[in-house]
């Protein structure tokens, strides 16, 4: 049994877009359909039996016309194949108010066949054409949903997000231990994790958030956990698999290094429930570019625009979007040309950004080390000395320091 997982769509997100002249859309919306287009190819060239999508097919709560249009329209391409879809509600997808629908909910009304979709904690069976499967849904919990309950309402958020927590892992327990041992089992889920790391490698601690121990996912009944909500591909876990696929497209600079995609893994039906995972992989799709060109401009640089124009011919722009930062000293600032900059990129796909950071003089440039323990006077008289101020002009300026310093002392860390 051929099982894609994907998440994170975000369908409608349009940052550093221009218009599609053939579309009439933004190409960035382009971009995330294209995305998309692969992982569907791939389901239906590989004759794949189900897909797991894990929360956030849209960016938006309310997606436009247009946005819920062409998800659907790749949704019932795997549906009329006879490939299982299964969609699991993400934060994205959810109101913040219990009561009006999520932006999935037309699936289960409309009563599609072979799209399955999941906005509570429950466990499905799913026929597929390799057998049955077994499917845990822990999609994205709303707060709002405990906070309207009394024993919730006056709870801090910590304690708040522990007791979502605690609830959550309780309930996860239990449909774990109604499984059929007989069949293969997946956890699909759209949730905070603690050992997850965002794509700025920093370890998950959303504090609006309530988050779930890995552990309490790595359950030995399990044969796969297939987790959204984090945009960066990553493994948390061996056995069973606790699987981020990541997003299938780059959202922003946050996500530059990342590699984007989604994960397909072959599972037995077996009634042997171990080791059921046959092969897993994480294929890669065709993700727009985002590249960052930094460059230092020194005292020692005699064209800084040359140094520029030669740093920006080492990088592969065309079709990428791209920002150039370049760090330059205050007297050199006005010899920086964004226009001539500009002009170079003019292959990039979007050009997001072109900053000029005024950088501060070397501290080594005033002919003595300074640091934070160097009293201000001290600093200041170096600073002084090193531009040749003569005697006099020296006095009068270290006098007015002096005041300025006495009515206004520096703070102490």
């Amino acid at each position: 049994m051929l099982v894609i997982h994907t998440a994170d769509i975000h369908i409608g997100v349009e940052n550093y877009s221009r218009p599609d002249p053939e579309s009439r859309t933004s190409s960035r919306l382009q971009d995330f359909l294209t995305s998309f287009d692969e992982l569907v190819d791939y389901a239906i060239d590989e004759k794949a039996d189900l897909v797991l999508v894990c929360g956030d097919a849209y960016k938006s709560r309310n997606p436009t016309q247009t946005h819920q249009r062409e998800f659907v329209k790749r949704i019932s391409r795997l549906a009329q194949k006879g490939i299982q879809v299964f969609l699991v509600a993400g934060n994205h997808d959810s109101p913040n108010v219990p009561g009006p629908a999520t932006t999935l909910d037309i699936f289960s009304t409309l009563e599609i066949e072979n799209v399955h979709v999941a906005s509570e904690l429950k466990t499905e069976v799913i026929k597929t054409p390799n057998g049955n499967i077994q499917i845990i849904s822990l999609p994205w919990i709303r707060k709002g949903d405990f906070m309207s309950l009394s024993e919730y309402n006056q709870l801090s958020n910590e304690n708040l997000n522990k007791a979502i927590e605690e609830k959550l892992i309780a309930g996860l327990n239990k449909e774990i231990e109604n499984l059929d041992s007989s069949l293969p089992s997946i956890l699909a889920s759209h949730v905070s994790v603690d050992l997850a790391k965002t794509s700025s490698e920093k370890s998950m601690t959303l504090g609006k958030d309530y988050i779930l121990p890995t552990k309490s996912l790595a359950n030995s009944n399990l044969d796969y956990v297939a987790l959204g909500h984090v945009h960066r591909h990553q493994v948390l876990n061996d056995d069973p698999p606790v699987v981020y696929s990541g997003s299938l497209e780059r959202i922003d600079f946050g996500e530059e290094k990342d590699s984007k995609g989604f994960c397909a893994i072959t599972i037995s039906t077996s009634t042997d429930n171990r080791n059921r995972i046959e092969s897993y992989k994480f294929v890669e799709v065709n993700a727009r570019r985002f590249k960052t060109i930094s460059i230092v401009i020194e005292d020692t640089d005699k064209y800084p625009n040359d140094k520029i124009l030669s740093e920006i011919e080492k990088h592969e722009i065309k079709d990428a979007i791209v920002q150039v930062i370049v760090d330059v000293h205050a007297s050199r600032y006005r010899e920086v040309s964004e226009k001539i900059i500009r002009e170079k990129l003019s292959k990039a796909h979007f050009i997001a950004a072109v900053r000029k950071n005024v950088i501060s003089e070397s501290k080594n440039r005033l002919g003595k080390e300074l640091h934070e323990s160097v009293p201000p006077m001290e600093a200041l008289e170096a600073f002084l000395k090193e531009r040749d101020i003569d005697g006099g002009k020296m006095r009068l300026l270290l006098e007015k320091g002096q005041t300025l310093m006495f009515e206004n002392p520096p703070k102490q860390p």
